[in-house]
């Protein structure tokens, strides 16, 4: 997906939480570093998922395990717009489950892509995640 902006600010975006909740989990517990590990929340779903965080080369590239690996690519386009790719992989099963999971991801990662496109070019937070499966939110206390 190609996002109109510089790639150290879309990179930023997905390594500071604080950003990255406007498009995508609820709350993350910390910014993403090379060897830490960091929960986020979807609050929407009661999920929570545990991150490990392979390696970061600021404005680049970031890997980690969740729990297969998974590795966004940022690439710029000019000086004012960044592509990036997220790569998802490791999936495990029959043929069909592997499609099935690869295809799930694909879904997911488009959503998060999408939501960070227009955040990061318009400022709208579209609440693309919590709304993708309103029929699965769980009560909020």
């Amino acid at each position: 997906m190609l996002v109109r902006r510089p790639p150290p600010e879309v990179f930023r975006a997905f390594v500071d939480p604080s950003i990255t909740r406007k498009f995508w989990f609820s709350s993350g517990s910390d910014v993403l570093e090379a060897g830490k590990r960091v929960t986020w929340h979807w609050i929407w779903y009661g999920a929570t998922a545990e991150v490990l965080v392979r390696a970061i080369e600021p404005e680049r590239r970031i890997l980690v395990d969740w729990p297969t690996p998974v590795e966004w690519v940022f690439t710029p386009n000019g000086p004012d717009a960044t592509f990036v790719q997220i790569t998802a992989s490791g999936f495990i099963g029959s043929d069909d489950e592997q499609v099935a999971q690869a295809l799930d991801s694909m879904g997911g990662f488009s959503l998060v892509l999408a939501g960070c496109k227009a955040y990061l070019e318009h400022g709208l937070e579209l609440g693309l995640v919590p709304d993708h499966n309103p029929g699965h939110h769980v009560a909020q206390a």
